[in-house]
């Protein structure tokens, strides 16, 4: 029978008392899959019941994510309490189920400026601030503080081993591991390549970077090896007496179709159970049927098939010569968990907007459904309006997302209303008519987020119409919010936020009357959260200021994905 939190006990029937934190590095390049494997590893361990943590360390100097440029980083992932962070957040919420926040996710930039913000207010009395023990003991406190009500925390390492970025974080571990004994675990991922001229996995840039963490006082307890081979056992058994660990203790993640059938690999070596096992916990048979019928559905021969087409910014910009999609990461997932659920396969098909202001519309023939997502400036805007106004008046199923609902505004007022110099203002602050623009500042929706900058970030509440499409989707789907007492909200929604401009109501009655629907307002109504067009002028056009694709999860796909690929099924049948 699985444990509770409230009652656990280890193998010598002691009860936890202190989490077990179990760090996770990686070796040899980056994007190796830490997070994944981590986030995997985790999902195990929760299935014996087990409370889960979790924390990223990243080497940034960023405070936070939100500032990154896309094409840098990937996809910032948005978190309900407004935290905007690395990419593996999404994975964690994805894999566990859980919500994270702040006090998962750490940066550099975090570290210092509290150690250099608590040394000017004389919060060391004078001492002598130094990297080691002042920095890493800030770093200890992030990584404890994430330990809080959890039996066990992975502490996920930003970057490659031997980076001088992250010496710190990896020196805390040292620290912990030495001062919390029998508490602290080391997991290393490393890459096993396999040149095609060799024809066999090569194991001398795994030994190299264990030699690496060994020199930094730490000896991994795990080694994960990723690569398209698997090792046999007796490369196994060599490269464990090579690098001090046990040959049981070196796990394969090889290359697989989905990465949700990791936690299934996983299982079948008895990583959890050797992890539970090297720290004397309980662990026992787990139930893993829903992890199983997921990669049933994701790998099953779907009978029918969509086109959908993103319509997106940042595609190409300063990316080299190699087109990334990391830029929308959660927006491609919540497409594929809508897609599983479905049945349907679908082709996602990315297109730049600069493509298509240079090249026109007929880049957008055959798509099935349209998304418009996020975006910032000016750049490939015209093109973004252009795909809006492609879906509308060809009847192509459509989903605006932030800058894709304010953009759908500019569109209906500029091509139905017959508005002219009608824009948004952070694209044309001149603009006769800015029916998307800046509000004064208001600290109960708001959030600074530099000199003259301010952001609606995090979970807001929405009151949806009674008898539009979004309350059909969101009624469908059971997807209203709970009172504390556990009964449904009607027709109220929450969705996360990460935005600057805001609809200007001013408009609102002038694009009402040509038809345009508000299916979704704030509490007090002073914001648009919401935007559609009627069915019986469009099979599926909506659009909204928050961002469904980050509470998409691969077992409860968002009711908006699930709808728009349905719209698009039933287009494509007519």
């Amino acid at each position: 029978m699985p444990l509770t939190t409230s009652n656990q006990f280890s193998l010598t029937g002691k009860k936890i008392d202190a989490p077990i934190f179990i760090f996770v590095s990686g070796g040899v390049i980056s994007g190796i899959g830490k997070g994944v494997c981590a986030a995997s590893l985790a999902v195990l361990l929760q299935k014996h019941g087990y409370n889960i943590g979790s924390i990223k360390c990243e080497n940034y100097l960023n405070v936070d994510s939100g500032t990154i440029n896309p094409i840098e980083h990937g996809d910032p992932f948005l978190c309900n309490d407004g935290l905007e962070a690395d990419m593996d957040l999404g994975t964690y919420e994805r894999f566990l189920g859980k919500e994270m926040g702040h006090k998962n996710f750490t940066t550099m930039g975090q570290v210092y400026k509290a150690v250099i913000d608590r040394e000017r207010s004389m919060g060391y009395e004078g001492e002598d601030v130094e990297a080691i023990p002042h920095v890493s003991n800030e770093i200890i406190d992030r990584i404890t503080a994430a330990g809080v009500g959890h039996d066990i925390v992975m502490v996920e390492l930003g970057g490659t081993a031997g980076e001088y970025q992250n010496m710190l974080y990896y020196e805390a571990c040292r620290i912990m591991k030495t001062t919390m004994p029998g508490r602290v675990i080391n997991v290393h991922v490393s890459y096993l390549p396999m040149p095609k001229h060799i024809g066999e996995p090569k194991t001398k840039p795994t030994q190299m970077s264990v030699n690496r963490l060994m020199s930094m006082g730490i000896q991994p307890d795990f080694l994960v090896l990723r690569g398209e081979a698997e090792l046999d056992e007796r490369r196994r058994y060599l490269l464990g007496l090579k690098t001090s660990i046990p040959g049981p203790n070196v796990i394969m993640a090889p290359d697989v179709n989905t990465i949700y059938r990791i936690p299934l690999v996983f299982a079948q070596q008895e990583f959890d159970s050797k992890i539970l096992h090297s720290v004397g916990l309980f662990h026992h048979r787990i139930d893993l049927s829903d992890w199983e019928e997921l990669v049933s559905r994701v790998t099953c021969t779907k009978d029918k098939k969509i086109v959908l087409t993103i319509a997106g910014k940042y595609l190409s910009k300063n990316a080299g010569d190699y087109e990334l999609v990391d830029v929308y990461d959660s927006l491609v997932e919540s497409i594929k968990h809508a897609s599983w659920q479905v049945g349907v396969e679908v082709e996602i098909r990315f297109i730049s907007t600069e493509r298509i202001e240079k090249e026109g519309e007929s880049l957008l023939e055959g798509s099935d459904a349209i998304v418009v997502p996020i975006g910032w400036g000016k750049r490939g805007v015209e093109g973004k309006i252009t795909a809006i106004k492609y879906a509308r008046e060809r009847k192509v199923p459509y989903l605006g997302l932030c800058y894709g609902m304010q953009l759908a505004c500019v569109e209906f007022a500029r091509n139905v209303c017959g508005l002219e110099d009608v824009h948004a203002e952070e694209c044309k602050s001149d603009a006769a008519h800015k029916i998307i623009h800046s509000i004064e500042f208001d600290s109960s929706v708001q959030t600074i987020k530099g000199e003259g900058t301010s952001m609606r970030l995090g979970a807001f509440d929405s009151h949806l119409l009674a008898g539009s499409l979004a309350y059909e989707v969101y009624s469908k789907h059971n997807a209203f919010v709970l009172d504390e007492s556990g009964k449904v909200r009607e027709g109220v929604i929450s969705e996360r936020h990460r935005h600057r401009y805001e609809f200007n109501n001013s408009y609102r009655e002038m694009l009402k009357e040509k038809g345009f629907v508000f299916s979704g307002v704030s509490p007090d109504n002073e914001f648009v959260e919401m935007i559609e067009l009627p069915r019986s002028e469009h099979p599926f056009f909506i659009a909204t200021q928050a961002h469904p694709e980050y509470k998409s999860k691969p077992l409860s796909a968002h009711p908006l994905f699930i709808e728009l690929l349905l719209a698009g099924l039933s287009e494509k049948e007519k």
